[in-house]
């Protein structure tokens, strides 16, 4: 646990009023002082003040990224071990979390039981608000508890406010439990990143629309998801060089995709490159060894399982 974490039974800075911290009001809802007018605007100048703004949003995570190094770092042997990538939030962060969560089993052949979304409000909230949902700390703290999570476990808890109330009661379960907890917030000092083990601040302040958090806040957070998690998959040999090689073709799109990235990695043309994938049961990593090892798939996996799902260890051997 970094030293500067409080103890699991340290009181956290209270929530005030919507848009307050301890009396004072947060920089994501803090009036922006760029487009007083935006109402007024032309079109153009209207869609100029959207896209100029989420450059922030970028800068944002671009000044975290140590942090970000950091949660991997402490996040992969973990997982590694046999851990989960638990996503919790509400509202926008929520629904970024559980979308970084489905997308793992496609991209990475991850496990769909090992990564798991935690949603204020449950299944409902991904399509319509569910009033007052985000308001119950012990909401949060049951539905952490209800997913048996453990020591091996990464708990990742959003929250552009960094306050709200269900995340901060499944930090304080998760912490109970031992779990790494990884806190993301778009305020500096919110009590998710002080409480967490390690803190992610995505400093993005007011947004265009005064406290519409979708804007640049939930931008940064995507990205920041993006490269968490994405970089966790990278050192688990989920990627061979710069390619997805351990995708989940699920549908025609990512067929063509497994074919294409097979004849990337190993020069065979088009024919060669299904045969392999078909004797692989279109697993690329294996169809790669098998086509560069020149041996049949089971012993391509062989070699895989002796590397730890490694292609580029398997291919030395």
């Amino acid at each position: 646990m970094s030293p500067s974490a409080p103890d699991a039974t340290s009181p956290h800075p209270t929530v005030g009023t919507a848009g307050e911290l301890d009396g004072e009001t947060l920089r994501t809802e803090a009036p922006s002082e760029c487009h007083p007018d935006l109402d007024r605007y032309a079109v153009p100048a209207l869609v100029d003040a959207f896209v100029d703004d989420q450059i922030h949003a970028l800068n944002a995570v671009k000044a975290a990224r140590h942090r970000i190094a950091a949660a991997v770092e402490a996040a992969v042997p973990r997982i590694a071990a046999g851990g989960r990538l638990v996503y919790v939030g509400a509202g926008t962060s929520g629904r970024l979390g559980v979308l970084d969560s489905v997308e793992l089993y496609p991209t990475f052949s991850w496990p769909k039981d090992r990564a798991i979304g935690l949603l204020a409000g449950g299944q409902q909230a991904m399509f319509e608000a569910v009033e007052g949902a985000e308001d119950s700390l012990e909401q949060g703290r049951l539905d952490l508890t209800g997913v048996n999570v453990d020591a091996r476990d990464v708990v990742i808890l959003l929250a552009a406010s960094g306050a709200t109330p269900y995340v901060m009661g499944a930090l304080e379960a998760a912490r109970a439990a031992g779990a790494l907890t990884i806190g993301i917030a778009n305020n500096p000092a919110a009590p998710v990143t002080l409480g967490a083990e390690i803190a992610i601040t995505l400093n993005t302040g007011s947004e265009v629309i005064s406290g519409s958090t979708r804007l640049k806040a939930g931008t940064s957070q995507k990205i920041a998801l993006n490269t968490l998690s994405s970089a966790i998959m990278v050192r688990l040999n989920k990627v061979y060089g710069n390619l997805m090689v351990d995708l989940q073709p699920t549908n025609a799109k990512l067929l063509r995709r497994a074919v294409s990235l097979t004849m990337r990695a190993t020069g065979a043309s088009e024919d060669a490159a299904r045969e392999a994938l078909n004797a692989s049961r279109y697993q690329v990593k294996v169809a790669i060894v098998s086509i560069l090892k020149k041996i049949g798939v089971d012993e391509a996996q062989a070699r895989l399982d002796e590397a730890d799902g490694s292609v580029r260890a398997a291919l030395a051997v």
